[in-house]
């Protein structure tokens, strides 16, 4: 027989865990394409970059074009994002940072400052940045009195090995092969016994092999040779920038070689690039779980692997 304080603190138990979300018990890693685009200018693929979400915590990896308006689109506020993880510094990925940065501080009144991690020289661009913008900032905070934490970014260069860990959260940074871009970042996120690997920019590489050995789900970036002979770009130019990055057989052997429980295309060169273009070169070397990546798309990583195609309204 409980005691009438037994009962009390028992009522106030399950009153409490009958507030608490049910998403605060997942147990999952969750990704969202928002960007699966290169530097061209298009509509149906915007610039390079990814939300994955899991222990309570929300990270972007790049910020290409049109992150926040994604980000918008998903009714997700930039100040519940803890920070940006860079996988290199070309342009197409980080472009669209100065917006997320400064129209998300005021936007969503953002109060604590952004954690951001990258290669050598992110520490020097993001000081060049709140140089650029200082004329803004100032203004934003005498005359609409925006918080002054809020605009606060605290950037660090990392290396290979670098590891971010709270909550269960493990984010390992890990070399990919991009040259003459170096360094240049894969990134491996594990949470809960799941796993997911996200490539950045890179040829075929042994390193992320290794680290992406066993994972849930692999990310990688793709370029299909035939969108740039359709688009008559020169041959020269072409085979300069496919030698920068991986095709679908090359990917194919990534896959088949790391066996994830389920291969995705993002970051699709040239982003006209359909199915035909990538998944037949693709089975030539792997015969696995696949899907190209498109704006929106969600993967849930749990006991099982779910993708959610977005609706066309969301597009």
């Amino acid at each position: 027989m409980f005691s009438t304080i037994g009962r009390r603190m028992l009522c106030l138990l399950l009153f409490l865990a009958a507030c608490i979300s049910p998403a605060a018990f997942a147990q999952e890693i969750k990704v969202t394409l928002l960007g699966t685009g290169t530097p061209a200018p298009v509509m149906n693929r915007f610039g390079p970059s990814i939300l994955v979400e899991a222990g309570g915590q929300k990270f972007l990896f790049d910020a290409g074009r049109g992150a926040l308006q994604r980000l918008t689109q998903l009714k997700l506020s930039w100040a519940d994002v803890n920070g940006v993880f860079f996988t290199h510094l070309h342009s197409d990925h980080v472009v669209g940072f100065p917006d997320l940065w400064l129209t998300g501080w005021l936007s969503a009144q953002r109060e604590a400052p952004l954690q951001v991690w990258g290669p050598k020289g992110t520490k020097n661009m993001v000081s060049h940045l709140e140089q650029a913008y200082e004329f803004d900032i100032r203004m934003r905070l005498a005359d609409e009195h925006a918080s002054a934490a809020g605009i606060v970014i605290l950037a660090s260069d990392i290396v290979e090995g670098f590891v971010y860990e709270k909550n269960g959260v493990k984010v390992t940074v890990f070399d990919v092969d991009h040259a003459p871009v170096e360094p240049a970042f894969g990134y491996r996120i594990d949470f809960a016994g799941r796993s997911v690997v996200l490539s950045g920019d890179t040829r075929f590489s042994e390193n992320l092999i290794r680290h992406a050995a066993g994972v849930d789900v692999l990310v990688h970036e793709v370029i299909a040779p035939a969108t740039y002979r359709r688009a008559g770009v020169a041959p020269e130019l072409a085979q300069t920038i496919m030698a920068h990055h991986t095709t679908p057989e090359q990917a194919g052997e990534v896959f088949e070689r790391t066996k994830p429980r389920l291969a995705v295309y993002s970051h699709i060169g040239r982003p006209s690039a359909t199915e035909a273009d990538l998944i037949p070169a693709t089975r030539k070397t792997y015969a696995g779980p696949l899907e190209v990546g498109e704006d929106l798309m969600v993967i849930e990583v749990g006991d099982t692997v779910t993708v959610r195609r977005p609706t066309a309204a969301a597009r």
